[in-house]
């Protein structure tokens, strides 16, 4: 594995393994070589009271064990119920493309992939809970 390639804004802050870290003035990018390197973007960072749809539920574990507040052991199991209570509601296809990889982080413990594969799923539940008006 090549690491992981973070492309970073201008002034863009990253939380890795603990160490909050802000880029500078130009947009930049960061290869980050250790494996199973903890990291969260801190824009796309879920605050607590923001955590009020499933699917963010099981987003803000993720994260907690990427920031380090969340055991990664303790959390899998909760991971792992929350993707699997997930596609028993998003059933299409791509939804469940995402899920399944969502999954193999998870099991991997590549929890920063597997965030990232379930915030692509934020953007559908936000259209759902629009449709069904619970928006």
């Amino acid at each position: 594995m090549s690491g992981l390639v973070l492309k970073l804004a201008p002034n863009e802050r990253v939380l890795i393994n603990g160490a909050v870290i802000e880029n500078g003035d130009r947009r930049s990018r960061l290869a980050i070589m250790t494996p199973n390197a903890n990291i969260l973007r801190l824009r796309d960072a879920i605050h607590p009271e923001e955590v009020n749809t499933p699917v963010r539920r099981v987003c803000y574990i993720a994260q907690l064990v990427l920031s380090g507040d969340a055991d990664p052991g303790e959390a899998k199991m909760q991971l792992l119920r929350g993707i699997e209570q997930l596609s028993q509601v998003l059933t299409d296809y791509d939804s469940r493309t995402q899920l399944t990889i969502a999954t193999q982080s998870v099991l991997e413990d590549q929890h920063y992939q597997a965030l990232k594969a379930l915030r692509t799923l934020l953007p559908r539940e936000e259209r759902l809970m629009a449709a069904s008006g619970h928006a």
